[in-house]
């Protein structure tokens, strides 16, 4: 999510003690260490999940009741995008002064701060700079989590460790809108929760400090040539930012453009993270064994054909939640495999820069969805939504088809 090079394990002081045994490790290679470390991050990123996916929704929703415009909802929303790039390139160095998990809790407590903000503050300009913060420190807890998880993953099983992380966070994301649904979108209660649930997330990262990675200084070059060597998985992160970012934030309003009430407009969001649920640790064992640049082109048709479907169902709640659950989880492949993909042809300070382009990419999606899904939504109500996420799609494979066809699977 310049960027962030590779993160290794902090080691511990030398212990002189003679009967105590190293820490033993399973058949993949991970010691027990290792997996309390895994499960730490893995539930710390799950409550960073819940709580914007509360909050995307949320706020777009309010928004709207005050009469913003969907356009000007997705440039608000789109600020995201800005914050993203800004911060990048200062993870590293602000990592190195401050200690990664430092840094990370201290993330989590501005994120909760900074939600809080929208309830008090109500004027829209001042939602940009609070929309900023909240998504700058969004962002450092993805770049060092998953780095976090890199230096953890055991080579031969990376995509599976990658899947299970993508799928609780995709727990996360599923849990937010049915808050929503069940507490509503007036007043201080949602905004509360979503504030208490990112403080409890910091908690498990507090308590395997000692496990924190490291970042080791230097530059290792320009993140820009892996433009070139790895497009299929950076272009992959593009589309699946823009459709994730813009879907969370739009998404509601185009159900509202339905006739949906606003809680069961959230739900549409839930139907999508739950798809996330049950797909990604599958998509992650098949990452292992088959090959990526088919799986990306697979997960790549099926969205396509899936928002075309969107309009021919939504006269149907169920049917559009069925297609929303089966498209959106297989979607989500895109973000799963193309990690996946640069963690097994990259190494060392060449995956810390492959990382940081993904990330960067991932980031221009945020900035270019919500404007360009909020805009299609206003001039081609209600179905440019569902036009504009097919058009993505399409684009993505026919690009990655042709690039398959000259250099291989």
């Amino acid at each position: 999510m310049d960027a962030p090079t590779p993160l290794m394990d902090q080691q511990s002081p030398p212990d002189t003690s003679q009967d105590r045994a190293p820490p033993r490790a399973d058949a993949g290679g991970v010691t027990r260490t290792d997996k309390i470390a895994l499960a730490a991050v893995i539930s710390g990123i799950t409550g960073v999940g819940m709580a914007l996916s509360l909050s995307l929704p949320l706020l777009s929703v309010v928004l709207e009741n005050r009469g913003v415009s969907p356009s000007m909802i997705g440039i608000n929303t789109a600020t995201a995008g800005v914050a993203a790039i800004a911060v990048l390139p200062f993870v590293t160095q602000m990592a190195e002064r401050f200690g990664t998990a430092r840094l990370i809790i201290a993330s989590f407590l501005t994120m909760s701060a900074t939600l809080m903000g929208f309830y008090l503050i109500t004027s829209f300009t001042l939602w940009f700079p609070l929309r900023f913060i909240f998504s700058a420190t969004a962002t450092i807890i993805f770049a060092l989590t998953e780095f976090w998880i890199n230096s953890l993953a055991p080579e031969k099983k990376r995509g599976l460790v990658v899947g299970i992380y993508t799928a609780f966070l995709s727990v996360g994301i599923s849990i937010g809108p049915l808050i929503l649904a069940l507490v509503g979108t007036d007043g201080i209660a949602p905004f509360a929760i979503g504030s208490v649930a990112l403080l409890i997330a910091a908690v498990p990262v507090m308590l395997v400090t000692d496990r924190q990675p490291v970042l080791p200084g230097g530059s290792h070059g320009s993140i820009w040539r892996f433009f070139a060597l790895a497009p299929l998985a950076l272009l992959a992160a593009l589309v699946f930012g823009a459709v994730e970012s813009g879907g969370a934030a739009i998404l509601p309003l185009y159900g509202t453009s339905l006739g949906l009430t606003g809680e069961s407009a959230v739900v549409l969001v839930s139907a999508i993270a739950a798809g996330n649920v049950l797909s990604q640790i599958p998509i992650g064992y098949l990452a292992d064994r088959m090959s990526r640049r088919l799986l990306l082109i697979i997960c790549g048709a099926v969205g396509a054909v899936g928002a075309g479907l969107m309009p021919f169902v939504s006269d149907n709640y169920p049917v559009l939640l069925v297609v929303l659950f089966i498209t959106g989880g297989i979607v989500a492949g895109l973000y799963t495999v193309g990690l996946v993909h640069l963690g097994a042809r990259f190494k060392g300070a060449d995956l810390a820069s492959a990382n940081a382009a993904f990330v960067m990419m991932y980031a221009f999606g945020m900035l270019i969805g919500p404007v360009s899904l909020g805009a299609s939504l206003d001039l081609y109500p209600p179905n440019g939504f569902a036009y504009a996420i097919a058009a993505l799609f399409a684009g993505y494979v026919a690009f990655a088809c042709f690039r398959t066809g000259r250099t291989g699977f």
